[in-house]
């Protein structure tokens, strides 16, 4: 069977253009004013790791994906504040689809989720109708809604395992999350779609073995969504990468890992993922020394979610996420099923 066709050019999302600078100083003020107004609108903010470091420090709960989702359905305010890229305020509806979901700018996408459509999904599950689908979390809602069970990178490859054997298994869209799981678990009959985040893809081998060889004592975090996860294994393999450092980790593990870490004096650590995850690094580990595999991987979505946009969202109650309700209906058991199985462990 030949491999997936990806969308047309058409279909994707155009990385944004450079930012410009915000009109709004994100000081004391700033910070003092946005938690005054969410108190006043009964608002919770959430923030993902890869947001802009005045944005996670603000935020009542910063995390990955996983965690961001487990909080929204546990949270008492009426109001969420989703401070990441449309899917992921998405789920949070789905999971809450009493509250009132709000992203500080509805235009912040994300390629990834942007590479696999419901069209596309229902198209592959019909060459495969005895199938399992498992979708990575970053994905739209429609696609949640044609998915048998979410996952995310740290639960991946136990969501998988869980699969009875004789069952063919449908991964989608993530190409190198996908990879890492069929290499793990040694899976034949697992089928991956040809997916990718752009800024994870953009950490590649030749980048990895680069900065390996500068720093040839660090301990080495990568996340398995980035195009060296399948290098980091064959680097291990010649010699030029230790494998007693190389570790697979999510988000969320990262930030365990680095308290860990810090524990044991472990002093430098090269970080395979997009570059706002430092933040939450260094504030986990203060005396590590974090440097990013790719000091260039920054999600422009991400960093679309601006001070002044924040501050615009509790002022006005703008951008509301809205998921239709046979949509979110039939996506919610996929993502109770993801979250259920990531009790354990953290998220994307």
């Amino acid at each position: 069977m030949a491999a997936p066709t990806l969308p047309a050019p058409s279909l994707v999302r155009p990385v944004p253009p450079a930012s410009v600078p915000d009109p709004v100083d994100p000081g004391p003020a700033w910070a003092a004013r946005v938690r005054e107004l969410a108190d006043q609108r009964d608002a919770v903010i959430l923030a993902h790791n890869y947001q802009l470091p005045a944005i996670q420090d603000v935020a009542h709960h910063v995390g990955d994906s996983l965690a961001l989702s487990r909080i929204a359905t546990t949270v008492e305010q009426s109001t969420i504040v989703f401070c990441g890229v449309h899917f992921m305020a998405e789920t949070a509806k789905i999971l809450s689809p009493q509250k009132r979901v709000l992203i500080p700018d509805a235009r912040a996408g994300c390629s990834l989720a942007d590479s696999l459509t419901a069209e596309q999904l229902a198209g592959w599950k019909a060459q495969y109708p005895d199938a399992v689908v498992v979708s990575y979390v970053n994905t739209t809602a429609a696609v949640k809604a044609l998915t048998d069970i979410c996952c995310t990178s740290s639960n991946a490859v136990e969501v998988v395992a869980s699969i009875p054997a004789d069952r063919t298994v449908l991964f989608g869209p993530d190409q190198f999350l996908g990879a890492h799981v069929r290499r793990v678990l040694d899976r034949k009959n697992m089928h991956v779609w040809g997916g990718e985040c752009h800024v994870h893809a953009g950490i590649n081998g030749a980048t990895l073995a680069a900065r390996a060889a500068e720093f040839p004592d660090a301990q080495l975090f990568i996340h398995p969504e980035c195009g060296c996860s399948t290098s980091a294994v064959y680097l291990a393999g010649t010699g030029a990468l230790d494998p007693k450092r190389v570790e697979f980790l999510s988000t969320g593990q990262m930030v365990d890992e680095a308290t860990r870490g810090q524990a044991a004096g472990v002093k430098t650590v090269l970080v395979a993922t997009e570059i706002g995850m430092i933040h939450q690094l260094r504030r986990a580990a203060p005396s590590i020394d974090f440097r990013a595999v790719n000091d260039r991987a920054s999600c422009s979505y991400m960093k679309m979610i601006t001070p002044a946009k924040l501050l615009t969202s509790l002022e006005e109650l703008r951008d509301e996420v809205i998921v239709p309700v046979d949509v979110a209906a039939k996506a919610r058991a996929s993502v109770e099923r993801m979250i259920a199985i990531g009790q354990s462990g953290g998220g994307e």
